[in-house]
């Protein structure tokens, strides 16, 4: 289990403070307005942000004072943070080797992953030479090839269009039921994740303001909220 307790972080214009749970092996949507502190919080699960007190534990592992690096979690960004220069393949295989010297077994595993995500032939591919969704499929894929049990996900599917969107929220849902992952995934659109999310977590202002069933979060007593903060976005 993800446990965060009481995690504070203070700037002169912003401060944040995060107490929530995610059980092993779940889908968490993070929902919230822009500006309300969702991609902080990843970024402090990441090892990027350093809070001032509190607790972040994952699997009973103290995540704080591991360098972002050592920690279990891998973070896919919005703009897929591919290397141009690289084919497919050779992004993927930075997720297991930065020397990018590969073993026949490890070779073979990339081409597994780009198989899973559904980038069967590409490997020999540069990003320029792929579309935003498929280059946000290199960026999965690699995340899922690093082996780490955490992944965090911030709005890696905001700028692909409402049918693309839905097919890589759906794909991921589906390689999370394949392999043993927890997954945080920092979305506008909550409903492409509805159906899919084991919990929903709705942040503002920097705090946890409600986590929950989907469910009960998009129909409860904060939906005027939540339907504002997802028109701000």
């Amino acid at each position: 289990m993800l446990v965060i307790e009481n995690c504070r972080l203070t700037w002169p214009d912003f401060s944040a403070d995060y107490t929530m749970n995610v059980k092993s092996g779940a889908l968490c949507a993070v929902i919230g307005p822009s500006g309300g502190g969702k991609t902080t919080l990843l970024h402090m699960i990441a090892g990027f942000e350093t809070p001032e007190s509190g607790t972040l534990t994952f699997g009973g592992l103290d995540l704080l004072p591991l360098e972002p690096a050592k920690r279990p979690a891998t973070i896919v960004f919005q703009d897929h943070n591919l290397f141009p220069h690289l084919t497919a393949a050779q992004n993927v295989a930075l997720g297991i080797r930065p020397s990018l010297r590969m073993s026949n077994d490890e070779q073979a595993l990339i081409e597994e992953m780009l198989e899973a995500v559904g980038l069967k032939g590409f490997g020999t591919r540069k990003p320029g030479e792929m579309s935003g969704g498929q280059r946000q499929r290199v960026a999965l894929a690699r995340a899922l090839v690093s082996g780490r049990p955490l992944i965090l996900l911030d709005e890696p599917f905001s700028s692909l269009d409402p049918g693309l969107r839905r097919d890589m929220v759906q794909l991921v849902g589906e390689l999370r039921r394949k392999r043993p992952v927890t997954i945080l995934m920092t979305i506008h659109t909550p409903e492409d994740v509805a159906d899919l999310a084991d919990q929903m977590v709705f942040v503002a202002d920097g705090r946890v303001i409600a986590s929950g069933k989907p469910s009960a979060i998009l129909h409860g007593s904060l939906a005027p909220r939540i339907a504002a903060a997802v028109s701000d976005t």
